[in-house]
């Protein structure tokens, strides 16, 4: 599932192609991508016909364009979402989903193959839609807390990489820049965040703003064709990864073969000699 960087990169995109412009006429060709509009598909083409992009805007995984009559158009890309700019008068890319004509000619286009993403319109969601008023500040954010992070975090007790996993924690953050940052930091998945200490919290919160500007100047990380920009190009990040997806791959720190361990239903990869496994009662 795309994470921070990639929802940023679309997200840049959408703020350069599409704000400042007219929304002149709506087609929606799937109506499950519509399934969060619970109005139904007539009414989402009414309420944004003759509206205006007034910016683009995100929070963790979650895209809104604020609209000028103070609603926005609430977007999540799921697993394969993305969002597209093309000219009128172009070939379609396969599986779209729903089609925005604006007033300079250019269409935003919703592809998803696996539909488990999908738009709504959010009443009165211009500044903050509150369908996504639970979600976290991500750690890019200027507005994000680090001592209240720390503070919540250390408050628990789970893995600490659970933790980071928690969009009502931290938002923006998926498998790929966990698995990641805890490799820089080093600190194991499994790590009881009760335990952590204040120097290792600073470092890890870091890494994760390190690693997803990286990622971001990058492009994001692109494992295959669905995750790409307004433009339809991949980023490259997944060259520069150093544990995620790099099973038997010597650390790049230590030359220990990397391990890769089942996480909730997802695989966690990191080095066991940098991120050793934590000992009960000890940490």
């Amino acid at each position: 599932m795309p994470e921070l960087p990639e929802v940023e990169v679309v997200r840049l995109g959408l703020a350069s192609h599409v704000v400042g412009h007219r929304i002149t006429g709506v087609d929606v060709h799937e109506t499950r991508s519509l399934r969060r509009h619970v109005q139904g598909p007539a009414d989402f083409v009414g309420r944004l016909e003759g509206r205006t992009v007034v910016d683009a805007r995100r929070r963790g995984k979650y895209l809104w364009l604020p609209l000028d009559d103070g609603d926005a158009l609430l977007a999540h890309l799921g697993m394969s979402g993305q969002m597209l700019i093309s000219e009128q008068g172009r070939p379609d890319p396969r599986h779209l989903r729903v089609s925005l004509h604006l007033d300079d000619g250019t269409v935003l286009q919703f592809a998803d193959q696996r539909i488990f993403g999908g738009l709504a319109v959010s009443d009165g969601g211009a500044e903050l839609p509150v369908e996504i008023a639970h979600i976290a500040r991500d750690p890019l954010d200027p507005l994000f807390d680090d001592e209240e992070f720390r503070a919540r975090i250390t408050k628990r007790e789970t893995g600490v990489k659970r933790a980071l996993l928690d969009q009502t924690l931290i938002s923006g953050v998926g498998n790929i820049y966990a698995d990641e940052s805890l490799w820089r930091t080093p600190l194991h998945y499994a790590r009881n965040t009760k335990n952590l200490r204040r120097p290792e919290v600073v470092s890890l919160l870091g890494h994760v703003r390190a690693v997803m500007t990286e990622a971001l100047a990058q492009g994001g990380t692109s494992f295959d064709a669905l995750y790409v920009n307004v433009n339809g190009q991949s980023g490259y990040f997944d060259r520069s990864l150093a544990a995620y997806g790099q099973e038997g791959e010597p650390c790049p720190r230590c030359g220990t073969p990397i391990r890769r361990d089942s996480f909730m239903n997802r695989s966690s990869f990191s080095c066991p000699t940098c991120q050793p496994r934590p000992r009960h009662g000890k940490w």
